[in-house]
């Protein structure tokens, strides 16, 4: 049975979005892939978001049977074609949405495994895990950062997804809708420390893969993925949870700064006054340190709290425009063939 939001005029509608840049060549077998039915929705609908391509993707993608080309005037990343693709969805009136990958990576026969817990009303956000530890394409080290990856999005994002990184998942009108990626670099982290502290309903299905066609275009090294994933990391926490994220280091210097505090006043009791100034300067540095952390998460706190209102605020401007048959993305205007 599916949740009470899910219905529009007594039909329910899946719509698959695919995030593309110069992907003419993968394109049609992804394409062909795609079911046109999945039980429980009355029709479903394909959309590709052509990320400022200089090959024929757009033509190619209305060749095999998109239903709408959402054309971005040049390549502006991964994140920014994923928002672009709810956008469209929504605005096709989606009531489950599905992001896949234009390369094939993911077994779409898995899409209706993939929609079950949003269709029974037991998730709001299902990312479909693949099985890290036997993928054969993966070598050890990228099964092992996959691991520690996924360890540290999980306690960021209060969650339980195994395969953080993957761009097979689902979401509900209701997810989507409160879906803001600011990143450019990658949607799959962001999104997912947001709906986990947003308190939507997260759950992951395993889900098969078809062999690798081309090498990851999103970055040229781990060493650049690591880094841009801990740095997309420790943004999203810091807007989530400012105060934890400051406090920590806060109380870290003031613990520090107490100790050479402490080591400098037994040495000037106990010899005397004499020497060791140098545990009170570094000390009363660190204490300095201390109190402006301190501060910044209160102000960052104070920021959090003004996110929050405004994305409540921004959700129900989008909810009434869509009613209204109105709904745009309010950054930019995709072009758009239907």
């Amino acid at each position: 049975m599916f949740s009470p939001f899910l219905y529009q005029n007594g039909e329910v509608r899946l719509v698959i979005q695919i995030p593309c840049f110069n992907e003419a060549e993968t394109l049609p077998t992804t394409l062909g892939d795609l079911p046109r039915a999945v039980n429980g929705f009355d029709d479903v609908l394909w959309v590709v978001i052509d990320d400022g391509s200089s090959d024929r993707t757009a033509e190619i993608a209305e060749a095999h049977g998109a239903d709408m080309v959402v054309q971005l005037a040049n390549n502006k990343g991964l994140a920014v074609a994923f928002q672009a693709g709810l956008d469209a969805s929504l605005q096709l009136g989606a009531d489950v949405i599905v992001n896949t990958d234009a390369d094939n990576q993911y077994a779409a026969s898995d899409i209706p495994r993939l929609v079950e817990p949003i269709r029974n009303g037991d998730a709001d956000l299902v990312v479909g895990t693949r099985d890290i530890a036997n993928h054969e394409e993966f070598s050890l080290l990228k099964k092992w950062l996959q691991r520690v990856g996924s360890w540290v999005v999980r306690q960021a994002s209060a969650t339980h997804v195994s395969d953080v990184t993957s761009g097979f998942r689902a979401y509900s009108k209701e997810a989507a809708l409160q879906v803001n990626v600011v990143s450019q670099f990658t949607y799959t982290l962001e999104s997912l420390i947001q709906a986990g502290r947003s308190n939507l309903k997260v759950a992951d299905v395993p889900i098969g893969v078809n062999p690798t066609t081309r090498p990851s275009r999103l970055f040229h090294s781990k060493r650049q993925y690591v880094r841009r994933s801990a740095g997309t990391i420790s943004r999203v926490y810091a807007m989530h949870k400012p105060l934890r994220f400051f406090n920590i280091p806060a109380a870290l210097f003031a613990a520090v700064g107490l100790i050479l505090f402490g080591r400098f006043g037994w040495y000037y009791l106990s010899a005397g006054g004499e020497g060791h100034i140098q545990s009170l300067i570094v000390g009363a540095v660190c204490l300095l340190v201390s109190v402006q952390m301190l501060m910044l998460g209160l102000l960052a706190d104070l920021l959090r709290t003004n996110r929050v209102i405004t994305e409540r605020v921004l959700r129900r401007v989008r909810n009434i425009e869509l009613s209204l048959g109105t709904y745009s993305n309010t950054e930019e205007e995709p072009d758009s063939d239907v």
